[in-house]
């Protein structure tokens, strides 16, 4: 599951099931009191049969060790209803015949206890149950929820895939076409020529980000050398922005990567720190404790913040070049962090 769907797809399901599992949990609480309630009441009506026993005469056999008694005076009057705890017991007094005299009935609270262990364990052991078949639940309806919108995302990238194979005719047509003019020496100088050549770069470099986002379902993963990647990307660069010097200080850097997302990766960032740098500038890049810096002496950049959203334009450009490194960056778990400032950015990729 690629990563925008799972995400799509966890949200969903912890949604639901948090849902769930707080009016479960909320449930047993009240469950809890109420059931600890009537224990208490029948705690309570226990003491009373007691001391009715004793006043009666009946068979005292069917009483626990539990219960006891004893005659204790008392000058004022209390209420019939009493009904309290000490330390380990429950407490009752009971009138007699005489005004002054009361039975005080005791019962230890071992049994009460024990029910109220084994009422918690019962009430865990069911809310357990209910969150597992929740959670079995809240699956089958994430899956289910996002099947249409998995649909409609297969329809649209089936269009996509379709649309950028048939582009590429025209654009390999057009890069011949462009070599077989710079062969004219009329056209080296020539401005329209130029940006004609620049912009048919620019589409061809477009095309093959979108092939490789396009492909993030069938990701293969094995450990790669990133430094081979970046001096290939490198070579590339420096063919179309010659006046700008490419300094490269990668080492041995193996990481579990797709080499062709990695590619468009730093084809996208190295792009643009060339495009947007200054006249007779730089772009370093090199590999520190598993991370990769691309640092360039370009013109800043003013909300490095905004600069992965789609909708960010700079200049001539869209955002879309670095809203794909964000995403591919994502499948790979790769973090990307950057820093600018006036004097040029720093483009750090954390594996």
């Amino acid at each position: 599951m690629v990563h925008h769907k799972k995400t799509a797809f966890l949200k969903f399901f912890f949604t639901y099931f948090v849902s769930v599992a707080l009016l479960i949990l909320v449930s047993g609480i009240f469950y809890f009191q109420e059931m600890k309630s009537q224990l208490m009441k029948s705690e309570h009506f226990s003491l009373i049969e007691y001391a009715r026993t004793i006043k009666m005469g009946g068979d005292m056999s069917r009483f626990s060790n539990d219960f006891h008694n004893k005659l204790v005076f008392k000058n004022k009057r209390l209420d019939i209803r009493n009904f309290s705890q000490i330390d380990n017991e429950f407490l009752k007094y009971i009138p007699t015949k005489d005004s002054t005299r009361y039975l005080k009935i005791f019962k230890s609270k071992n049994s009460f206890i024990e029910k109220i262990k084994k009422l918690k364990l019962k009430i865990l052991f069911t809310q357990l149950l209910l969150l597992f078949i929740f959670a079995i639940i809240s699956y089958i309806l994430a899956k289910n929820a996002l099947k249409p919108l998995n649909e409609s995302i297969e329809t649209l990238d089936k269009f996509a895939k379709d649309l950028i194979h048939d582009l590429n005719t025209p654009i390999t047509a057009m890069g011949l076409n462009i070599k077989l003019l710079e062969k004219q020496e009329c056209n080296k100088d020539s401005k329209p020529f130029i940006r004609l050549k620049k912009s048919i770069y620019v589409i061809s470099e477009l095309r093959g980000t979108l092939t490789t986002l396009l492909e993030k379902k069938t990701f293969q993963v094995c450990k790669t050398d990133i430094c081979s990647i970046v001096k290939d990307v490198v070579e590339l660069h420096q063919v179309n922005y010659p006046t700008l010097s490419y300094e490269v200080n990668c080492s041995s850097f193996e990481v579990e990567i797709n080499s062709n997302a990695m590619k468009q990766i730093l084809q996208n960032i190295i792009s643009n720190a060339s495009k947007y740098n200054k006249k007779d500038g730089y772009v370093k890049i090199y590999s520190k404790n598993k991370t990769l810096y691309i640092e360039d002496s370009g013109v800043g950049i003013v909300d490095t913040t905004e600069i992965f959203n789609r909708e960010y334009s700079r200049q001539n450009s869209s955002g879309l070049g670095l809203d794909i490194v964000k995403r591919l960056a994502q499948e790979m778990n790769i973090k990307v962090e950057v820093t600018s400032n006036k004097s040029g950015s720093c483009f750090k990729l954390n594996f």
